[in-house]
């Protein structure tokens, strides 16, 4: 499950005031040497036996015997779990109560969802909760950062998200009759497991969109640690759930380009848009390519795909199905060749500075037709040039071939003084 991090409950404890705290419960305090005395609310107390001490941002009940900072009170108060009470405070609301609830079924946060909206809506507006979640997660930050995909428009591009279980904090009680409707029709949506659980917890989720902007696919990576044996890392909705087309991630580069880099997961694709190769999309896994890819393809009329699966056997082995369908489809086929057992993420985080490392990747794609590969001019087979426009830039070609990598996997950044640090796109044969 997705943890709380120990700075954010450090924050809670030090920056809320249990004074505030106690006193927004009904409960007079009044000084007493260096605390406060007030009545507990959690007992029939005659005298007061409620002590607050200021200074460490503590409380305790002598009769009571229980005591704690913040958290501790917002959780013996209401009713709520350890996570719910770190979500209230993070909230700001008004933490009031007449008196001590045992376990709380109404809930204070506001729900991120419109009850009686449809299902693609609904679904939406889960995507935009774990979007408006990852902003202020730091573990989901951190792990983009790790992957290299801290690009200050990527999340927002692509409306990434965090599933943290906060959700169903801000969910009526499933004893409640709105509750138990609204959880119901999250799970027809696969958001929700038939356990009430959020389907993608502990997920970096990347939403697919259609051109009118419904989501038609979730891929969630998990991102936290300690996983159960067995538990998948990557994760899909589920097929009974899913729209009658998954759809294609990135619509928006198969209209600008010809030329489309398919890579085998989505974290790959990211990472090439992240160093500036925008003409990119996605498979869903090594048998992920769709008759949704295809007819996307045709649509936009793509005329050379450059293939960027892993360097595995997984990757290797879906390969030539792969090129078959594209080929049946008039599609030329490249290989984008990593070194052998990684893929694309891996080699750009580990090769800097990335743009330029998977530009000689490019720049090296291996043709996979069966006859010569295409011509440029007059009918000439092509070397591995490639013709780079770079970003709002106009048009500019390379013509001199660039230095093979080195077995050491540096880039010798002075031979690669040409490739821009930002790419639109990527065409061995000038395709734009």
């Amino acid at each position: 499950m997705a943890r709380i991090p120990e700075n954010e409950i450090e924050r809670l404890k030090n920056e809320v005031s249990v004074e505030r705290l106690v006193e927004s419960s009904g409960v007079t305090l009044k000084k007493s040497g260096k605390n406060f005395l007030g009545k507990c609310p959690f007992h029939d107390d005659a005298e007061p036996s409620l002590v607050v001490t200021s200074s460490k941002n503590l409380w305790h009940c002598f009769a009571c015997q229980i005591g704690g900072g913040p958290i501790d009170w917002v959780i013996k108060m209401h009713g709520v779990s350890f996570r719910h009470a770190v979500e209230l405070l993070k909230s700001d609301l008004p933490l009031t109560a007449s008196r001590a609830v045992k376990d709380g079924t109404v809930r204070k946060l506001p729900p991120p969802v419109v009850f009686d909206a449809d299902d693609a809506s609904l679904r939406l507006q889960v995507v935009g909760y774990y979007h408006e979640t990852l902003k202020t997660a730091p573990e989901a930050l951190a792990y983009l950062k790790s992957r290299g995909l801290d690009h200050p428009e990527l999340i927002d591009t692509f409306k990434l998200g965090f599933a943290n279980r906060t959700l169903g904090l801000r969910l009526p009680h499933k004893n409640r009759v709105a509750g138990s409707q609204i959880r119901a029709r999250l799970q027809k949506t696969g958001l929700l497991r038939d356990t009430g659980h959020e389907y993608f917890n502990g997920s970096l989720v990347v939403p697919v969109f259609d051109e009118s902007g419904n989501v038609t696919e979730i891929y969630g990576r998990k991102i936290t640690g300690k996983l159960r044996d067995g538990t998948p890392k990557h994760l899909y909705l589920p097929k009974e759930c899913r729209a009658a087309s998954r759809g294609v991630w990135n619509l928006a580069a198969l209209a600008a380009s010809r030329e489309i880099i398919l890579t085998e997961a989505l974290i790959d694709a990211m990472t090439f848009w992240c160093a500036g190769y925008r003409n990119v999309t996605s498979s869903y896994g090594t048998s992920g390519f769709t008759d949704d890819h295809i007819a996307a393809f045709k649509k936009y009329g793509t005329q050379r795909v450059l293939i960027a699966y892993d360097r595995d056997a997984g990757g290797d082995g879906a390969v030539p199905d792969l090129v078959e369908k594209l080929t049946a489809a008039g599609i030329e086929c490249f290989r984008i060749q990593f070194p052998k057992g990684m893929d694309a993420n891996e080699y750009a985080v580990k090769v800097l500075p990335a743009a330029k490392s998977l530009g000689v990747a490019i720049r090296k794609a291996v043709w996979l037709g069966k006859s010569l590969p295409p011509a440029r001019t007059g009918g000439k087979a092509p070397e591995r040039e490639i013709e780079i426009r770079e970003a709002h830039a106009p048009q500019a070609k390379q013509d001199a071939p660039l230095e093979a990598m080195p077995a050491t996997m540096s880039v010798d950044t002075g031979s690669l003084a040409d490739v821009p640090a930002r790419i639109d796109s990527v065409s061995p044969l000038g395709l734009t």
